[in-house]
């Protein structure tokens, strides 16, 4: 049974609010979990103190027990000094202008 760190929707709709649960990699996303971590919520600002609540010790001791983070909660616990940060890569290549818009902003810029 491989275990996973991830977040779960609840809210309602364009309400967004998460919970933070470990939960059997192939069970669904909003489906059964085993317990709750914490929470995320993106509709407060990133300042917020409330946006991202964690569960140290039981997060400590899922891990201990073979359980892996998602990207997102890697993320969120590599801010909270809970493990590594991972590598996090903004802007994928697909997202860059292609060669012919990179040649026009180049004869932009030179002339």
């Amino acid at each position: 049974m491989g275990l996973k760190i991830r977040l779960a929707r609840a809210g309602a709709k364009k309400r967004p609010y998460y919970h933070i649960v470990v939960a059997d990699s192939r069970s669904p996303r909003d489906g059964r979990f085993i317990e709750k971590l914490g929470s995320y919520n993106p509709m407060l600002p990133a300042e917020h103190a409330d946006r991202v609540r964690l569960q140290g010790e039981r997060i400590q001791h899922w891990v201990s027990q073979g359980a892996v983070a998602t990207d997102r909660v890697a993320r969120f616990l590599g801010k909270a000094g809970l493990g590594p940060m991972p590598v996090w890569n903004e802007q994928p290549i697909k997202s860059a202008p292609k060669k012919k818009a990179q040649e026009r902003a180049k004869a932009a810029a030179a002339g």
